[in-house]
């Protein structure tokens, strides 16, 4: 739970892009920066590359580290795991400021909705497995190189971040509510999809 006087997601991503330090910003920092907020830390870190301005390939980038965030809870892992080589890269505060710049509204305005409520269903074990097992296919699903799909998912991760960092249950069940909407609505409209992995069926057929 995020205590009333602890700093936001917003105010904690300002205050790391408008730091005086030097310009590389190692993740493992920006991590410890949420403390026992972590998990949600590590999706918005690992969902901020689908926000880059390319109609392709960056989902190829967020999607497998989505889907590794969401695996760990679907195993209910006390704490994040990332392999060592990622954790200590570093991201620019520039890169960070332009992720500000373009979320820090929408940031600002889902945080002013968001409290510590229904906290079994952002808590619970069988909870935490659920949100897992969603975001390893919507990690999937960002991966795939379907036109347009970058921004839409990485705004609905966006809203799964803020409510496993501030422990919003109420947000978490419309998180969802928006998620298994987007799979079904996806696997049933998309021919895209179903052409990428006729390959896929062919050769476990």
């Amino acid at each position: 739970m995020r205590p009333s006087d602890a700093p936001s997601t917003s105010q904690i991503l300002h205050g790391l892009a408008n730091s005086t330090e030097p310009e590389l910003l190692r993740v493992e920092h920006l991590i410890a920066a949420f403390g026992r907020r972590a998990f949600g830390a590590v999706l918005l870190l690992a969902t901020m590359p689908s926000f880059i301005p390319l109609p392709f390939g960056v989902g190829a980038i967020s999607g497998p580290l989505v889907s590794l965030v969401g695996l760990q809870m679907l195993l209910c892992l006390r704490h994040p795991w990332m392999p060592r080589r990622l954790h200590q890269r570093s991201l620019s505060r520039p890169r960070l400021l332009s992720f500000n710049r373009r979320l820090g509204g929408v940031l600002r305005g889902i945080e002013r909705l968001c409290r510590p409520r229904l906290n079994g269903l952002a808590t619970r074990v069988p909870a935490i497995a659920f949100t897992g097992a969603q975001l390893v296919l919507l990690g999937l699903l960002l991966a795939l190189p379907i036109p347009l799909t970058n921004y839409p998912i990485g705004l609905l991760l966006v809203v799964y971040a803020l409510a496993l960092i501030e422990r919003d249950g109420l947000l978490l069940l419309f998180a969802w509510a928006l998620g298994l909407g987007t799979l079904i609505a996806t696997v049933l409209l998309s021919t895209e999809l179903v052409e990428l992995l006729q390959p896929l069926l062919q050769r476990l057929a």
